[in-house]
C-alpha cells in the first residue's frame, strides 16, 4: 500500500489508511497471538472494539473482492507465511 508504518499506526482517519490498517489488524491477529487489546494499543491506543469490528469487516471483504485476496497473499508471501 505504499504507507509509511507511523501512518498506519496513527490515530489518522483518512481513507487511504482505513483499508491498510484494517487488514494490518487481521493479519496481526491471524498471525500472531496478539488480543483485541494489545493489537488495539498498537495502534495508536485504539479500543478493543474497534480491532474486532476491523478483523470482522476484512474477513467480509476476503470473501467478495478478489483484488484485496490477492493483496493478503502477497503480504503472506512477502512475511514468508
Amino acid at each position: 500500500f505504499s504507507i509509511d508504518v507511523r501512518e498506519l499506526r496513527s490515530k489518522g482517519r483518512r481513507q487511504e489508511l482505513v483499508l491498510p490498517r484494517q487488514l494490518a489488524m487481521y493479519l496481526i491477529r491471524e498471525l500472531t497471538s496478539h488480543s483485541f487489546p494489545e493489537i488495539g494499543q498498537f495502534f495508536s491506543g485504539r479500543d478493543h472494539s474497534t480491532v474486532m469490528y476491523s478483523i470482522n469487516k476484512i474477513t467480509q471483504q476476503l470473501q467478495e473482492d478478489d483484488d484485496l485476496k490477492r493483496r493478503e497473499r502477497e503480504i503472506r508471501q512477502t512475511l514468508g507465511v
